[in-house]
């Protein structure tokens, strides 16, 4: 009979070199407790700069309605201030009268000051029809200046202009030259009857006109 040849390892039979049947080499180390946890996750660059200018943002409202609420108390403090009437006098100021206009009047090289008087007839007069006014010259500039009772007039309430009538008046105003500080008095005579409103008097024939009120 013919012997059929014996394979490695038959029958239990370890060969030189051959593993062991059914090894399953150098079994892993066990590990003992819990698993290991994962790593965390850091927040992102972005969320901490988004963070970052809620923080601003908010800080910057804050400061405006702190500032609006004080703005609002300062402008109700001085709506309770009573307002300045218009045309009042400031305290301390001493008021103005109306009529200090009046009495402010601009002195010029000639002052003329009226009044009423007495017609005083003279031979040279036609009867008694005349008004009569007695005016003061005074030279406040620092010229001569030259007195003629021809350079007057008078003007009465109507608004009538009465020129001078010579030599009727016994009082008449002289023909003169006045240096600068002296003054004269005489007076100027209209013909008929009437009421002097002011006088007119030039420095000279043609120069400038002063105008003096009645009293």
């Amino acid at each position: 009979m013919n012997q059929q040849p014996q394979q490695p390892g038959w029958n239990g039979q370890q060969q030189p070199g051959q593993q062991p049947q059914g090894w399953a080499g150098p079994s892993a180390p066990q590990q003992w407790g819990p698993p290991p946890q994962p790593p965390k996750k850091k927040a992102g660059a972005g969320k901490i700069i988004g963070l970052g200018c809620l923080g601003v943002i908010g800080l910057f409202v804050l400061i405006g309605i702190i500032a609006a609420v004080a703005s609002g108390g300062d402008s109700d403090e001085g709506s309770k201030k009573p307002a300045a009437t218009v045309g009042s006098t400031p305290k301390g100021e001493p008021g103005k009268k109306a009529d200090d206009t009046k009495a402010d009047k601009p002195t010029g090289p000639v002052q003329v000051t009226a009044k009423k008087a007495v017609f005083k007839k003279t031979i040279l007069a036609s009867g008694d029809n005349y008004t009569s006014v007695s005016v003061t010259i005074a030279a406040t500039g620092k010229a001569e200046v030259d007195v003629n009772p021809l350079y007057c007039s008078i003007i009465d309430s109507t608004g009538s202009k009465h020129a001078t009538e010579l030599a009727v008046d016994e009082d008449q105003l002289d023909t003169t030259k006045l240096a600068p500080g002296e003054k004269t008095t005489g007076s100027i005579t209209g013909k008929g009857k009437f009421t002097p409103k002011y006088v007119s008097c030039t420095d000279g024939l043609i120069g400038d006109a002063v105008r003096a009120d009645v009293s």
